[in-house]
């Protein structure tokens, strides 16, 4: 028996429950070899919060829209350095009088 993990959506882990409810959870488990564990784990979440409870938590996140993350935070540093920079630069023009008169 190969151990590829398998998705289950949240429809398709409500049908198993509902089918478990009605032929018996050992036939249940045995035929879509489920763990005993991981069935008893959905009924729990099922039974606690309803069908959102056997929706995924985690949010998978794209890693192109994590490099873009990534570089827009980079830019905004960048942009941020260099305003802090031409603001120095401001100040200290407003405070040395520049003296183009020679005697």
């Amino acid at each position: 028996m190969s151990t590829t993990k398998r998705k289950f959506s949240p429809e398709d882990r409500l049908s198993i429950l509902q089918e478990g409810e009605r032929e018996g959870q050992t036939a249940t488990i045995r035929k879509y070899q489920l763990a005993p564990s991981l069935y008893a784990r959905w009924k729990r979440k099922y039974l606690r919060e309803g069908i959102h409870g056997l929706k995924d938590k985690h949010k998978k996140i794209d890693p192109e829209l994590r490099a873009l993350e990534i570089e827009n935070e980079r830019l905004r540093r960048i942009i941020a350095k260099q305003a802090l920079e031409i603001e120095v630069k401001t100040e200290l023009l407003k405070k040395t009088p520049i003296n183009l008169k020679k005697k």
